[in-house]
């Protein structure tokens, strides 16, 4: 490997600048992480207009959408651990939220093309182009099939495509060709095209030289139709380019003995700061401050989190004299019925149907066991935030859950509860021995609550295998 590599990472997310869920936060500590190992890793994001933090002009130039110019101003954020750019135009990014536009498809594809334009003007040719998920994905097919056919700077960068949850696409019309500047002949069952529409995801996986995922067991499952959401055919026909690596979460973000969001720090050696938290968290929500067990759920309120698996077994869960907290938005129908579930039981439930950073680490450090029954996950960082904070995970078996969740009560080593069917039954099963240990096992708990809390989550390990992939990529010939 180069002693030092130079990294452009792709993402319309950085926290903590602009997010939505956890692609936000791998793009907002992976590239420092891999800064801090010695290499020189710049990151681009779009200019959204909810981005509060301090800019500084770095060039201007002008991209081709469509055969009209739009004019692509990049902007550096201050105080960042590693280059950030911001690429800013009024019409595209100017709005009030990240998401669900009708012109998604343009916004992206500008997105894709700027962040390739950013390259030349900024003298900056990166060894590696590190594209995420669907919004990046055309810019492995724009470097292939465009730039480097025309311009030898181009020549020789490699790209990786990461998928972090394969459910979302990116389906538009086939008229993004036109935007991109690429030949409508290029809209194919090989290419793009996608039961009639331009698919942003599929195009990262032609196109990419390497593919990751983030987790070990996930980059199995998609090549399954279970899991492939229709591209399964694809991805089995680049499955020796495909590999799983475990996300990290930020350890200095996510520190119980430093997190100015949370009333009292605390370690392992010192827990009784998160006893003080718990009840802090129980006053905070208008819940009696009761020694009950405290669970607790921070999602976005969709589908794949298996949420509906709570609500079938709310009753009972209510009747093991429990306290329930919930923090998330998504689904009307989700947000509705555990609203509901606080009405019928007001001095055991708190739910707070918002986004909220500051609340979410109070509730990670305040609770007893946290829920994440996911029908699906890629990777999930829930699980792991939860136990940096001592909060014990229940999962599914899946993706990154099965990767990093061992069951406490099938292996002396465990350090959280899971279960395999997705069924209530099972779900409510692995729920009770989880209670059951609470309540009967104080001191077998005690020692679970320190064992997650030395779980090595950090993003050491996973920046390493990321290296050796860009490493096994340069080895390979053009």
């Amino acid at each position: 490997m180069k002693e030092s590599l130079k990294i452009l990472f792709v993402s319309a997310e950085v926290a903590p600048y602009a997010k939505t869920g956890g692609l936000a936060d791998v793009a907002g500590s992976l590239p420092q992480k891999l800064k801090e190992m010695g290499h020189d890793v710049r990151v681009v994001m779009p200019g959204y207009k909810i981005i509060s933090s301090r800019q500084n002009y770095v060039t201007d130039f002008p991209v081709e959408m469509g055969g009209r110019q739009r004019t692509c101003i990049v902007r550096q954020l201050e105080d960042t651990a590693c280059i950030t750019y911001t690429l800013n135009n009024y019409d595209y990014f100017n709005r009030k939220y990240i998401y669900c536009y009708d012109d998604d498809g343009a916004r992206f594809a500008f997105l894709c093309k700027a962040s390739l334009e950013l390259l030349k003007a900024t003298g900056f040719k990166p060894d590696i182009l590190h594209l995420n998920d669907w919004h990046t994905g055309p810019a492995a097919m724009l470097l292939k099939e465009l730039y480097q056919l025309r311009d030898p700077f181009y020549q020789g960068i490699k790209t990786l495509f990461t998928i972090h949850n394969l459910e979302y696409q990116g389906h538009f019309g086939r008229e993004i060709l036109d935007l991109l500047g690429l030949p409508q002949s290029l809209f194919t069952p090989d290419g793009a095209e996608f039961y009639g529409m331009f698919n942003f995801l599929k195009a990262g996986l032609v196109y990419a030289d390497k593919i990751s995922t983030v987790s070990r067991t996930y980059a199995q499952e998609i090549l399954t139709p279970k899991y492939g959401e229709g591209l399964e055919g694809v991805l089995q026909s680049r499955s020796g380019d495909l590999v799983g690596i475990v996300n990290g979460i930020s350890y200095e973000t996510f520190n119980p003995m430093t997190d100015p969001h949370i009333p009292h720090q605390y370690d392992e050696k010192s827990l009784i700061g998160k006893a003080n938290n718990k009840k802090a968290l129980q006053h905070e929500l208008g819940l009696p401050q009761r020694d009950v067990p405290l669970v607790v759920v921070v999602h976005r309120l969709v589908s794949q989190k298996g949420l509906n698996l709570v609500l079938d077994v709310f009753d009972d869960m209510m009747a093991l004299d429990t306290q329930f907290v919930l923090l998330g938005l998504g689904d009307p129908y989700l947000e509705n019925a555990f609203t509901a579930f606080m009405k019928k039981y007001p001095d055991r439930v708190s739910v707070r149907i918002e986004f909220n950073e500051e609340l979410s680490h109070r509730i990670y450090a305040g609770g007893d066991i946290f829920l994440m029954p996911s029908s699906f996950e890629p990777c999930g960082l829930g699980q792991m935030i939860s136990l940096r904070y001592g909060t014990i995970p229940i999962v599914r078996e899946t993706g990154g859950l099965k990767d990093t969740i061992v069951d406490a009560g099938l292996h002396a080593d465990g350090n959280g509860f899971s279960f395999r069917e997705m069924t209530p039954e099972a779900f409510l099963e692995a729920f009770r021995r989880a209670v059951d240990m609470y309540r009967n096992e104080p001191g077998t708990w005690l020692e679970l609550v320190k064992h997650g809390m030395k779980s090595d989550f950090s993003w050491q390990h996973s920046a390493e295998e990321y290296l050796s992939l860009y490493d096994d990529m340069l080895s390979t010939g053009d």
